[in-house]
Parts: structure tokens; sequence; C-alpha cells
């Protein structure tokens, strides 16, 4: 896994889990990580990043028409 590392503001009033979470939430709605890749970004299991992730205004589902027809197939 690649390392990263970002300098914010000390203004900035985010604590650690948050940045992660947002990071990791987006990477994930892009398609770029899997959901067992972005919570081992934020550190956390899988269920618990899938249960959190809302609280964060971010979907377990994408809105790609070929992902949904590729679940319709599926179910």
């Amino acid at each position: 896994m690649k390392a990263l590392t970002i300098n914010l503001p000390d203004s900035l009033d985010s604590e650690e889990f948050e940045i992660k979470m947002l990071v990791a939430g987006r990477l994930y709605e892009r398609g770029k990580i899997t959901t067992g890749q972005a919570a081992e970004i934020v550190g956390i299991s899988k269920r618990s990043f899938i249960e959190i992730m809302g609280r964060f205004g971010f979907s377990l589902f994408s809105d790609s028409i070929e992902d949904l027809h590729n679940d319709i197939t599926n179910a």
C-alpha cells in the first residue's frame, strides 16, 4: 500500500478518522477502490465502513447504469 502525507492547516478542525473517511469514501464512490480497501485506509472493519459511510454522505450503491444491469443479472 502506498503512503501519503498531507499537510493540513492547523485551523482545520477535523479528526484523522474523519479525513480518512472522506478520502476513502470518495475513492470508493469513484470506483477506484473496494469497500475492503476503503475500510483498510480508515483502519476499521469492512462492515463498520459500510455502516458508517452513510453518515458521511456516501452511498454503498453505484449510480452506474451498467452496475445496475449487472446487479439485476446477478440477482
